[in-house]
């Protein structure tokens, strides 16, 4: 097909990237820091963090991890913490390093903590301390030999360190009570650190830098294998995209999703970061009325979000007080932007919403709308600089010009597979490099992408994916369970929500009961929404529940 959408192309705006700019991204990193030195990069709870502490604090936690901590050229470290001044310096002295980042919900419980953990073959741990109980029930599983314990506050200076802290295990009793033998906490990690020597390591651009993990598809979580040539193409393509907005070393960027999301990961800690731009970190968006505070005390000018978080805030009193007149451009992503809460915002904010769209397996930016002016709301937008798409049917034949049909990208931001799972690599990423992406979409005659239906299974849930493999075996597990099956069902608040039919084993089986059960598994986001009790499930002639005629009941 013709790239019919480059002749939508916002003024300015180069149809290719140039991806020599970095070596890798601790070359990106280092460059960074240095031009940009004295500016404030991030900002938590007031404190700020500029390029220089950034830049000293990472090359002493680098440090720490070659010489104290033994860790390796290629090794596995997961860092399971919410959005702290800790966070950034994690991952950038991890990837000076050379090592892998895992990033990992910190709300996880410890069979979801314990998959991930064994799966990546993590040798190390930057825990939050309110999780360090779940990571000692499953520690003896892994192959982690290193923990660095901290705590929300350990960066915001005191006293305001020590009272964030106590207030949180004390008052507000969030930090249950752990044994890990030899962790040590993250100013230990750093003061040892600072007393080594550290050699950056050889990193180039085809060496790993993630393991992000998803379901992909279907199944189970995998690690996305994305190298540095994934993740700085993609930050590249971001820059270029924002070019006709945005200046160099003048935003200030809300920076409310979590970094362990690959959206905010991409676009914040490296697409903002690298342009001099000040990321405010909000540690818990679901807190409205405390995000608003925030909000009300800074002149932000970009604001990075998912539909959820748009239309909680504009469902706030408080939010009419908060001043919008810096602000250029908001972003979404991760799930669907609704024409009614992309309405609101406007008005409001005087502020369009910008839509883009992506995969995990693809850094995660493949699409987004133009931030000229020239907004599609109810598309995903054109592809990327150097990104390509194709619509094709399911015999992966390429579909006539105004057909519906899969949609499959390629690019430089597309991982190189799954980790350690070959075959599965080979169901969505074929030879010539194009991603299969499981949704359907039709390509309109300006280049704009329509997404008209979903091939896969997966749930999505205020931006977060939930597979209902996953879901089922957790309920599958409960003696009173004889069949179950978990599908998507709209919801108005978080696009969709998880719903599940079973059929009992035992007749006094309750939702509450299932949900219960859920809780001690599964993550908030994950827990049936929904319970329905069926006498039988719809199946095919071999036995394969039917999800899609699930979904159909649903009307």
């Amino acid at each position: 097909m013709e790239k019919i959408w480059l002749k939508q192309y916002p003024k300015g705006v180069s149809e290719e990237i140039h991806p020599e700019l970095y070596s890798s991204l601790p070359d990106m990193f280092h460059k960074t820091c240095e031009r940009w030195k004295d500016k404030t990069a991030f900002i938590n709870m007031g404190a700020e963090l500029s390029f220089d502490e950034l830049s000293d604090y990472a090359r002493d936690l680098s440090a720490f991890f070659q010489t104290k901590a033994g860790l390796k050229k290629g090794d596995a470290i997961a860092i399971q913490l919410p959005n702290v001044l800790q966070y950034p310096i994690a991952i950038f002295a991890a990837l000076q390093a050379g090592l892998v980042v895992v990033n990992t919900n910190p709300l996880y419980t410890s069979r979801e903590m314990k998959h991930q953990l064994v799966d990546s073959e993590a040798k190390a741990i930057l825990i939050l301390e309110n999780s360090a109980h779940h990571l000692q029930e499953i520690i003896a599983h892994t192959q982690i030999k290193t923990v660095i314990v901290t705590g929300v506050g350990d960066l915001l200076g005191f006293p305001k360190s020590l009272l964030v802290n106590s207030v949180i295990k004390y008052v507000k009793k969030m930090v249950p009570s752990y044994e890990i033998k030899n962790h040590y906490t993250f100013w230990q990690a750093l003061d040892l650190g600072r007393d080594c020597s550290f050699q950056p390591a050889p990193v180039d651009k085809e060496d790993l830098a993630f393991l992000q993990y998803t379901g992909g598809t279907t199944g189970v979580a995998k690690g996305a294998m994305l190298t540095h040539r994934n993740v700085l193409s993609n930050m590249l393509q971001i820059q270029e995209w924002m070019k006709p907005r945005l200046q160099e070393g003048k935003e200030l960027v809300v920076l409310a999703l979590p970094l362990y999301h690959i959206f905010s990961l991409t676009v914040n800690a490296f697409g903002i970061f690298s342009y001099g731009g000040t990321n405010l970190m909000i540690t818990n968006p679901r807190d409205i009325p405390g995000f608003i505070k925030t909000l009300k005390q800074y002149k932000f000018s970009v604001f990075v979000g998912l539909n959820t978080l748009f239309n909680a805030l504009l469902n706030h009193k408080d939010f009419l007080k908060v001043h919008f007149s810096s602000l250029k451009i908001s972003v979404a992503g991760g799930m669907a932007l609704q024409k009614a809460v992309s309405t609101k915002w406007k008005e409001l904010t005087g502020s369009a919403i910008v839509e883009g769209y992506g995969l995990t397996e693809t850094s995660p930016v493949a699409c987004c709308n133009p931030v000229d002016g020239t907004d599609q709301v109810g598309t995903i937008g054109l592809p990327l600089p150097s990104t390509d798409i194709k619509l094709c049917d399911d015999e992966g034949i390429e579909v006539p010009s105004g057909q519906q049909g899969e949609i499959y990208v390629k690019g430089p931001q597309v991982m190189r597979g799954y980790w350690k799972k070959p075959e599965e690599t080979q169901t969505i990423l074929n030879p010539d490099g194009w991603i299969k992406t499981g949704d359907v979409g039709i390509i309109d005659k300006l280049g704009f992408i329509r997404i008209v239906d979903r091939k896969k299974d997966m749930i999505l849930v205020s931006g977060f994916n939930v597979y209902p493999n996953e879901v089922e075996e957790v309920i599958a597990a409960h003696p009173k369970v004889l069949e179950v099956a978990a599908v998507g069902v709209p919801d108005e608040k978080s696009t969709e929500a998880v719903k599940v039919f079973i059929v009992p084993k035992d007749s006094s089986l309750t939702s509450t009961e299932v949900r219960s059960w859920c809780h001690e598994n599964l993550v908030g986001y994950k827990i049936p929404k929904h319970v329905e009790f069926r006498k039988e499930l719809p199946k095919t002639n071999v036995g394969k529940i039917l999800r899609r005629e699930l979904r159909g009941d649903q009307g």
